[in-house]
């Protein structure tokens, strides 16, 4: 089982990256294969899929992003097919809060997430979810709070002013109940 590789990125495409590492090109699925830059070098987590018809390497820039994704996979009915999908659109705290909580309406915004995968998702793992939100994520999280108010009809200039004062490491929710306080003052 392999845990990363560190390598130079050789190939973008729609849905994997091929990572050259000593001469060997390893082709990685990945949620957003262009967050990674062709030529840079990183570490990419990765899990390794072996099935009697498949054996696929499934990568991920940080550690915490490759622990919801096994979080994800373990759940009955969800593979890893449907659960890069979540982690392309979703951000980590969204992900973790939105089953925290329960939100079935927030899961079943991904690709192929109807309403009874996503019980399944919240049945599985409400509690379980031991993924501690650090500061290199609230910056995927203001962003979705300035998707949140822009459809609310708050103009760019009124966000701007506002998200910087709110506190990133609220959920996304709470997070938007301080901002619309703000935007009201």
């Amino acid at each position: 089982m392999y845990n990363y590789i560190e390598g130079k990125i050789a190939e973008i495409t729609g849905s994997y990256i091929v990572i050259d590492n000593n001469g060997i090109g390893y082709q990685v699925y990945t949620p957003n294969p262009y967050a990674f830059n062709e030529g840079d070098i990183y570490k990419v987590f990765v899990y390794q899929l072996i099935r009697e018809d498949e054996n696929s390497l499934y990568g991920f820039k940080s550690q915490k992003e490759k622990d919801l994704f096994l979080k994800l996979i373990s759940v009955k009915g969800l593979g890893c097919k449907m659960a890069l999908p979540i982690l392309a659109t979703g951000s980590i705290p969204g992900i973790v809060d939105a089953i925290e909580r329960e939100n079935i309406l927030y899961l079943k915004k991904f690709p192929k997430i109807g309403d009874k995968v996503a019980k399944q998702i919240i049945l599985d793992l409400k509690g379980k979810l031991n993924i501690q939100v650090s500061a290199e994520f609230v910056d995927n999280s203001k962003d979705e709070l300035v998707e949140v108010l822009e459809g609310l009809g708050y103009k760019s200039k009124e966000i701007k002013g506002v998200v910087s004062k709110v506190d990133g490491s609220l959920s996304i929710e709470d997070q938007v109940k301080e901002a619309l306080k703000l935007l009201l003052k």
